[in-house]
């Protein structure tokens, strides 16, 4: 017998070998980056940074990088601002039908890629946006808006709205309320949805498959056709870079619990103060 809400010896075996079991492949490619042949031996029989090198000078590679970076940054940004806003209009707002507007919200999620792809590439295809960089970026956005909202859904509804309301009893407008009270408390659940976004929209590869051109790659669609047509370790060096790019975003979001506590004191002291 366990005490009660203590986890299980055998589940926390169960946690880790499901952690180690999905880590696996992630800890063979990082050696295999590194590798001085032009082969994917494992492990590696010598030790080089060529493939890193190759990484960072070669044109597609470079070019295909600096696509990618573009275009999660103009999607993250749109992405949150237009996630934000959803979010707080299914929370704060009084809509009829927010349910519903909910589950429209989701359907890029629940809906699958390929089915998803298809149907934009025949739209896109159709108004000329298809290769396009401005194609690319709608594409992306509308997929990594549910992502933005369900997490700044979940931050708000931890918010209590009585902060709201008593800095409007204040003499607070709505305005200023939503940019000094409810967008301080939220920022944890902003950040989260941002990071999510620049991810998605960085590791996306189906729907960038239909939408891509030989001028206009991003990088998970060249690491694909890298792979499926030639022999390069320089997908490895690809790979240990998106690993890390994501783990280190992975690690702002398991540190923005701490924005909202600080907000949370900040707030509460300038209320002490205006009533005071």
């Amino acid at each position: 017998m366990t005490e009660q809400g203590r986890i299980p010896w055998y589940l926390k075996a169960l946690a880790i070998l499901a952690g180690l079991w999905l880590v696996a492949p992630t800890l063979v490619v990082i050696p295999m980056s590194f590798t001085g042949r032009s082969s994917f031996m494992f492990p590696p029989p010598d030790w080089s940074l060529d493939y890193y090198r190759n990484f960072f000078t070669h044109p597609i590679w470079l070019d295909s990088l600096l696509t990618s970076l573009r275009l999660a940054a103009v999607v993250t940004v749109l992405a949150t601002v237009c996630g934000t806003a959803a979010a707080f209009g299914i929370v704060r707002g009084r809509l009829r039908g927010g349910g519903a507007m909910s589950g429209i919200l989701l359907t890029p999620i629940i809906l699958p890629q390929i089915v998803a792809a298809i149907a934009i590439y025949i739209v896109f295809l159709r108004t000329g946006l298809s290769g396009t960089f401005l194609g690319l970026v709608i594409a992306h956005t509308g997929f990594a808006i549910p992502f933005v909202t369900v997490a700044v859904v979940a931050n708000l509804r931890t918010i209590d709205p009585e902060l709201e309301r008593a800095a409007a009893s204040l003499g607070s407008s709505p305005l200023t309320t939503f940019r000094t009270v409810t967008l301080p408390l939220a920022a944890p659940g902003v950040l989260s949805g941002a990071v999510f976004a620049f991810a998605v929209s960085f590791d996306e590869v189906v729907i960038s498959l239909f939408l891509t051109s030989p001028a206009l790659r991003t990088l998970p669609v060249q690491m694909f056709t890298s792979v499926t047509t030639e022999t390069d370790p320089t997908i490895a060096a690809a790979s240990t870079i998106v690993v890390a790019a994501t783990t280190a975003l992975l690690l702002l979001v398991v540190a923005s619990p701490r924005a909202r506590r600080a907000a949370i004191q900040d707030f509460s002291s300038t209320a002490r103060r205006e009533q005071s």
